[in-house]
């Protein structure tokens, strides 16, 4: 192993921060780091806002499910995917642009979790600690009418950013061989090795130092994905000029 992969694997997500702030250098040394990951046919399409306002701030951390660590983080990012500023390349160059299409959803959504784990990894190497809001989702259409986003920009998810104010266990993640599949896909073990890792989460959860758990990980997710997932999104998003075609 290397320092690289050791700070990659002991990643933890942080919602308790010290009152220490950061540099407005060093989250721009953040952002390059972020803008050097990959990006489908050098296509760019991330645009993120810093939201540094306390009642916008307050408001997100509302909008987001009362997560009241999105107001009292050093930093709060919220990731856009951006099609808009492709608008102006196109307008500058008279070329009309073709938008509206499901392959352009992907990749300005990848762009953005490719983005911004580099950012976190970055992050991470400097002693700072994270967590992602999905949250913003929850109320989406407020989100940007707050940020006043125009078409074809959305808010794919928050990035809380600070020094870590708790020292939280590693979550253990799936086996290997349930993610990793040799030339083909294929479940036959799976269920043997889910119910082996469902065994080792909850002695993970019955160990943690917080909101301790009494389910695995596949109880976890039936119950999760027994209801609905935010079904506002589809008509947003179709809204802001994606997912048309």
């Amino acid at each position: 192993m290397n320092d690289v992969i050791n700070l990659m694997l002991s990643h933890r997500s942080i919602r308790k921060f010290t009152d220490q702030q950061i540099p407005q250098a060093n989250l721009e040394t953040l952002i390059k780091a972020g803008q050097s990951a990959a990006t489908s046919s050098f296509i760019q399409s991330c645009t993120i806002i810093q939201v540094n306002n306390c009642d916008k701030r307050a408001h997100l951390a509302e909008l987001a499910g009362g997560q009241n660590y999105v107001a009292q983080a050093a930093i709060f990012l919220v990731f856009c995917a951006d099609m808009q500023r492709h608008q102006l390349a196109c307008d500058m160059h008279q070329q009309p642009m073709q938008s509206g299409f499901t392959e352009q959803f992907i990749t300005a959504t990848l762009d953005c979790g490719l983005f911004a784990q580099n950012v976190v990894l970055a992050a991470e190497s400097l002693g700072l600690g994270s967590v992602y809001i999905g949250g913003l989702r929850n109320n989406i259409a407020q989100v940007g009418e707050l940020l006043q986003l125009p078409d074809l920009v959305y808010p794919v998810f928050g990035l809380c950013l600070g020094y870590p104010a708790q020292n939280p266990e590693v979550k253990p993640r799936l086996p290997v061989e349930v993610v990793l599949k040799q030339d083909c896909y294929t479940d036959e073990n799976d269920q043997t090795s889910i119910n082996a890792y469902d065994q080792q989460l909850k002695q993970y959860y019955a160990a943690r130092s917080s909101n301790v758990k009494q389910q695995g990980w596949s109880e976890q997710i039936s119950k999760m994905l027994n209801k609905e997932a935010r079904p506002h999104m589809l008509s947003y998003l179709q809204s802001k000029g994606y997912l048309q075609k």
